[in-house]
Parts: structure tokens; sequence; C-alpha cells
């Protein structure tokens, strides 16, 4: 994001109502190396403004925009369903925490990304039961405990009761995991 330079409080409070009404995922870190203040002074701003912290709006972004997922319970989606168009696309977000990382290299591990990505591939369908048959994925960086991943998978075809889902997760923009799915519809 580009920096901002010090302005007036006032100037400042409503350039961060437009800031998070472009981006609602941006962090308080972000909004304060943006608008050159302390994380302390975002927070300040917020709360005199009503704004919530970012996982409040994350999920009222997500509850305007998502369809009801069929395949899974929202809670068994690894991560935080942020978007979701059934037989489309899906977006969510995972925030690495101590839980997921090994202690000695804080590196994430690798079934984490994969379970947020495979989650997110049978959420997207839209089905009563959908089940991973194959998944070719790949491994491009270590990903670290405090970075956030973002994986956004994409319906690519369907023939019958298959179809083909692409998740790429990000870290900041740069690719970090992307896999292919083929996941099958089961009729009851």
């Amino acid at each position: 994001m580009p920096k901002i330079a010090r302005i007036a409080k006032r100037d400042r409070q409503r350039q961060l109502v437009d800031s998070l009404e472009r981006n609602p995922f941006a962090t308080d870190e972000d909004l304060a190396a943006m608008f050159d203040v302390s994380i302390q002074t975002i927070r300040l701003d917020r709360l005199e403004l009503g704004i919530p912290e970012l996982r409040e709006r994350i999920k009222s972004v997500a509850e305007k925009s998502l369809d009801p997922v069929k395949s899974l319970g929202i809670e068994e989606v690894i991560g935080e369903v942020i978007d979701l168009q059934l037989d489309d696309y899906g977006i969510s977000v995972l925030e690495i925490t101590e839980e997921h990382v090994f202690t000695r290299t804080q590196i994430a591990r690798g079934h984490y990304i994969f379970a947020q990505a495979n989650s997110l591939a049978v959420a997207v369908i839209d089905a009563d039961v959908a089940l991973t048959a194959t998944a070719r994925m790949r491994f491009i960086r270590p990903v670290k405990q405090g970075e956030k991943l973002v994986a956004k998978a994409v319906v690519r075809s369907t023939e019958g009761d298959e179809s083909k889902v692409r998740v790429e997760t990000k870290v900041q923009g740069e690719n970090v995991f992307t896999a292919t799915f083929r996941v099958f519809r089961i009729r009851e």
C-alpha cells in the first residue's frame, strides 16, 4: 500500500474509512504503515469510528456474499470462507499461528496448507456430498508463522458428477501452493 503523508486526525479517519471500503481485509498493521502512524492509533481510530476488527469485517463481507456450503459444514472448511459462489469459485483466509507450525523452524506444516485448499475445493461444489478423488499439488515456498494464506478455488470444468477445481494459495499476492483437485458429487 502506498504511504500517505501525515495528516490531521479527521482527514486520516475519513481516508481510513475509504481505505477499508476498498479493502476490508487490510490489517491494523497494514493501515498503520499506510498512514505512518502507530497500530494503537489505528485501533483507536477504528474504535471511535465504530469499525470492527479484521475478523469481524471478514465475517461481515462473507455473510453478504456467500452461497450456503452444501457438501461440508461451514465450520469444517479450514480457514475462514470469505466468498463462495457454488460451482464457480470460493475464497478462504487462514492465518498461520503457533499451532500450525513446526516448533524448531516456525514453518507451517504442509497438511494445514493442503487442508485449506482441499476443503475449499470440496465446499465450492454444489452437492450434498462431494469427495476428493485426486489431487495434483505443488508447494512453492515455505510458509511461516504469522503469514496469512489466501486460497482461491475456481471450478475449471464439470463433466457429469466430476469437477476439476484449481486452487491457488497466496501470501501477500505471492503463490505459495497450487493444486488441481478432481472432486466427485455423490448421488444419494
